[in-house]
């Protein structure tokens, strides 16, 4: 291998590393306002379900009370009823109040089993109200532990990214001026995408055959690029690389 083949694959190889490196680097800090975003979004369910659940728990409420305020009404309603029975004038008056009383009392005890259940679900919305606080707390606990993490990892992995540029920026002065052009005008549309390694003679992009005569011209003494005919991707041979 000639020394401008030499130069040109072995910068090509630490560019495309260079560039895998800094999509990880890049793609972390992208992941990690998503990842609190969820958290987030995580967070708000939990506090509509909290809300819709505090909410049927009070109409609940309101509904029990209603009938326990008609219970102590139709209990009352029967005292009278049967202070009125104690003074009946005529058979006819006392048979016309036992049926009253028998009427009233009939729907007190409806109205009893009804504030039985309603108390019943009460007591479910007591627990579903405690299992929903739980767990808006721990939703919380959780988002905060990761904007933590996430606030603690940022200034290094920006640091990584700022001296990795550096370091692309210098390693890009090294290419031979017929890899430059091409070079700069697939990383501006592709990013990391731009490079790929020969994988015998398959574009390690996209695992198309790259032509025998094409892969020659990137072994030839003068280098010439050689970009993937199926993808686009300016092709390099990497370490231990044997023609299959």
């Amino acid at each position: 291998m000639s020394s401008q083949t030499h130069t040109a694959t072995e910068t090509l190889r630490t560019l495309h590393r260079i560039h895998r490196q800094l999509t990880d680097l890049n793609g972390r800090l992208r992941r990690g306002p998503q990842l609190i975003q969820a958290h987030q979004r995580n967070l708000d369910r939990c506090k509509n379900e909290l809300a819709e659940i505090q909410e049927s728990a009070k109409k609940a409420r309101v509904a029990s009370d209603a009938k326990q305020t008609l219970l102590r009404g139709g209990e009352e309603k029967v005292k009278k009823l049967q202070d009125q029975l104690n003074t009946a004038g005529s058979n006819r008056e006392y048979q016309a109040l036992k049926e009253q009383i028998a009427g009233v009392e009939m729907a007190n005890s409806v109205l009893a089993d009804e504030i039985l259940e309603s108390l019943e679900r009460l007591d479910e919305f007591a627990q579903k109200i405690a299992d929903a606080e739980a767990q808006l707390e721990k939703s919380e606990v959780q988002r905060d532990l990761n904007q933590k993490g996430i606030d603690e990892l940022r200034p290094t992995i920006e640091a990584d990214i700022t001296r990795l540029e550096a370091e692309l920026a210098e390693v890009e002065k090294a290419l031979p001026d017929d890899f430059t052009m091409i070079y700069r005008r697939i990383v501006n549309s592709r990013g990391e995408a731009a490079l790929a390694p020969l994988h015998g003679e398959y574009c390690g992009g996209c695992n198309h055959k790259v032509p025998l005569n094409d892969i020659n011209k990137l072994l030839m003494t003068e280098a010439k690029p050689l970009v993937c005919r199926a993808c686009g991707r300016l092709l390099y041979v990497p370490e231990g690389w044997a023609q299959g």
